[in-house]
């Protein structure tokens, strides 16, 4: 079932949670609702399902206006991050709740319905732990159990807020790869809400990235990854370097340093800008003579494990811009640089280290587009 959200708007008091959100899930995706607590995307997620109802806007399912349906009535299945599971049921009845209290018209007969029950618990692979009680689960265990009772009800649309936030790593990673391979099998179009970016990478198909209640980018996670739209974007999907600085002709200007803009980047000169690197797309200099090139900087740490080196710095550098001129005296700011562990061994760096930082590629944002 495909899903839009037209001009949603939703407020709180004076507090505005989404501000004229337009939306559209196709059919049998995966979709992340990615950004940072408060905004706006699990209060998107609970009007989609019927549990909120926005002040503006409508929700589309299926081509059909369902923005005054009841939550009963849209055929969502809804997984909390909290498990929200009966403590006093066994599992086998807490994945058959749903089919149990339907009206009397709709209602299966019970053989029927623990047939279907134990198909389901078959297909989250926890079939043999049918007669036991929530408190006797582990927590990823109970969170296959909650995602069992919502496709109890054959949902036409999966919603999950924020379903692995109550795990641990170990098994949140896990989940993620079972969660992946069980959408590839019945291909119902599901959103799930999440802050982890990790998260949202290996699991979605597309990602929607939101922040202070609007809509910043929508894309693959290859093309939101690839090509930020905005500096929110860029500095939240993955580890990224920044730079306030001021472009004169070719260069970057940041302080009394000079960091060379690549070829194929649009900066124009005379204005003040942020320019973001990838910690893969920054080089060390080691003998840079003092010359003006490259951003100054301390080696910090040096966390040498597996292929890839990490490499932490610090600077102190002016910390804004107007018409190339910093705003405050300076302060300390902190850079991450990828680099292979044969590059390391040559460069033979050591903590407390003076060195210089260049850019392979950078992305360029002048000043007033930030939020």
């Amino acid at each position: 079932m495909s899903i839009e959200v037209r001009d949603i708007s939703k407020t709180f008091g004076s507090f505005v949670a989404l501000d004229t959100v337009t939306l559209d899930f196709p059919t049998g995706q995966l979709v992340a609702l990615l950004g940072p607590s408060g905004c706006g995307k699990t209060t998107l997620l609970r009007i989609i399902a019927g549990l909120e109802y926005a002040t503006s806007g409508s929700v589309i399912l299926d081509g059909e206006d369902a923005s005054d349906t009841h939550v009963r009535e849209r055929q969502v299945g809804f997984v909390f991050q909290h498990y929200a599971l009966f403590r006093h049921m066994t599992v086998f009845d807490n994945v058959a709740f749903g089919l149990r209290v339907k009206p009397r018209g709709q209602r299966l007969r019970e053989k029927e319905i623990r047939r279907q029950v134990k198909e389901l618990l078959e297909l989250v692979q926890l079939d043999w732990l049918a007669d036991r009680y929530p408190s006797q689960l582990s927590g990823g265990q109970r969170q296959r159990i909650a995602l069992a009772r919502a496709l109890a009800v054959r949902p036409r649309v999966l919603l999950l807020d924020e379903p692995f936030g109550a795990l641990d790593a170990k098994v949140r990673k896990e989940l993620r790869r079972w969660l992946r391979r069980l959408h590839d099998e019945l291909h119902i179009t599901s959103l799930f809400v999440t802050h982890d970016q990790d998260e949202a990478v290996e699991l979605a198909d597309r990602l929607v990235l939101m922040n202070r209640g609007k809509v910043e980018q929508v894309g693959s996670v290859a093309e939101v990854y690839a090509k930020p739209a905005t500096p929110f974007v860029y500095s939240f999907l993955g580890a990224v370097n920044k730079f306030s600085g001021h472009v004169q002709g070719e260069e970057l200007r940041v302080g009394d340093s000079i960091l060379p803009i690549p070829a194929g980047v649009a900066a124009t000169s005379g204005r003040d800008v942020v320019a973001f690197a990838r910690p893969h797309e920054l080089e060390i200099l080691v003998n840079a003579n003092g010359g003006p090139v490259g951003v100054p900087a301390t080696v910090s740490r040096i966390l040498d494990v597996g292929a890839v080196a990490r490499v932490e710095l610090s600077s102190l550098v002016p910390q804004g811009y107007v018409n190339g001129q910093g705003t405050a005296k300076g302060g300390e700011q902190f850079f991450e640089v990828e680099l292979s562990t044969q590059k390391l061994s040559e460069l033979n760096l050591a903590a407390g280290q003076p060195v210089r930082l260049v850019s392979s590629r950078l992305q360029v944002f002048e000043q007033e587009a930030q939020k």
